[in-house]
């Protein structure tokens, strides 16, 4: 089995898992308590994955160098197609697709306000790396944004 294509089947298959286990306590608790509990999985999470990452691939640099260095390693940066442009002071991610908020578009189920989420999530990614980084979100659902891209964020060290 080609190792590329066993790799995106393993990626599909845990973003599957984390769509179906999202919609189950959706449907079962409501949107609210499945929002207010994936923040929770996805911050504990997050953290644990980094150290993984850092150990794993060997990732020692501080930063915002290692900070990009390790994003490229995490599985989600591959599922959505992260877009990052490391700038002199910041690092600008931007999320065109998203596979998750396109399958609930794709559905009738509307977008569900994942900026919450996101921000435990990537300050605690980012924690592990670098306890300096700063998160930003610039927009985020439930925030209004362009039909081409579901959420902006931006990286920078604490003076």
């Amino acid at each position: 089995m080609e190792k590329d294509e066993y790799a995106e089947y393993l990626l599909r298959q845990y973003r599957l898992v984390d769509s179906y286990w999202f919609l189950s306590v959706e449907k079962k608790y409501g949107l609210d308590a499945a929002v207010e509990l994936n923040e929770d999985v996805w911050e504990t999470l997050a953290g644990k994955t980094a150290r993984e990452i850092k150990k794993r691939f060997n990732v020692t640099e501080k930063g915002l160098d290692g900070f990009v260095k390790a994003l490229s390693y995490y599985p989600w940066a591959k599922i959505t197609g992260y877009q990052i442009v490391k700038q002199k002071d910041k690092v600008v991610l931007k999320v065109p697709h998203c596979p998750p908020q396109e399958g609930r578009l794709k559905t009738g189920l509307g977008e569900f306000p994942c900026k919450r989420m996101h921000i435990k999530d990537f300050s605690a990614f980012a924690k592990e790396i670098d306890e300096r980084i700063d998160v930003k979100c610039v927009y985020a659902p439930p925030d209004k944004h362009p039909d081409d891209c579901f959420c902006v964020w931006e990286f920078s060290l604490k003076e």
